[in-house]
């Protein structure tokens, strides 16, 4: 059971850089805040994942996204539609607050999650959180606590435990493409029809 102080300590260690281990609607994540180069650091260490690769992020509400991203009209619909749910769009980022490893190519990828405990972090930081999958690169995804502290051990700096999670697909990724119309990088949990 995760209690309203597991919340704050989890808030306090994004605020200071640490890495927490936390549930989504998919599976285990680790976030870090999207702010903080040297968290975003961590992750990249604790997950083995190269540094060419950008991670997801999760805001709190439609607003916070637009504090960081642009929402082209292409993709409006869907952002009304399907969040707070498992969507991450490709957007523009129009901000300077995020640490460079989360944009790629002028782009971050983020999403209103549905996960109590996901927006309590983001909203509790009042930024955006990285949110990548809770596992080393290229080991499978992880849906229970055991199963993360298995593959990463003592490494993150705090696990919020809600007990086994349901092992629904990925969230769906889209973009726009040069003419502005949606793009399905990946087909997900949400199923969307171009």
């Amino acid at each position: 059971m995760i209690t309203p102080q597991d919340i704050e300590k989890a808030v306090q260690l994004l605020r200071e850089g640490g890495v927490v281990v936390f549930p989504t609607e998919t599976a285990y994540g680790l976030a870090a805040d999207a702010r903080n180069e040297d968290a975003v650091a961590k992750v990249f260490e604790i997950k083995g994942r190269e540094a060419t690769k950008s991670f997801p992020l999760i805001a709190a509400d439609v607003e916070m996204v637009e504090r960081v991203a642009g929402i082209p009209r292409g993709l409006r619909r869907l952002a009304d539609k399907h969040w707070p749910g498992a969507l991450t769009l490709v957007l523009p980022e129009t901000s300077d607050d995020l640490a460079a490893a989360v944009i790629r190519n002028g782009e971050i990828a983020i999403r209103v999650s549905s996960h109590p405990i996901a927006q309590s972090l983001t909203k509790g930081l009042g930024a955006p959180i990285v949110s990548t999958s809770a596992n080393i690169a290229g080991e499978p995804v992880c849906y229970t606590i055991d199963a993360v502290r298995t593959q990463l051990g003592d490494i993150p700096d705090m696990y919020l435990d809600a007990g086994e999670l349901s092992g629904d697909a990925p969230s769906t990724v889209v973009s726009v493409d040069d003419y502005g119309y949606p793009d399905v990088l990946r087909q997900g949990a949400i199923e969307i029809e171009i």
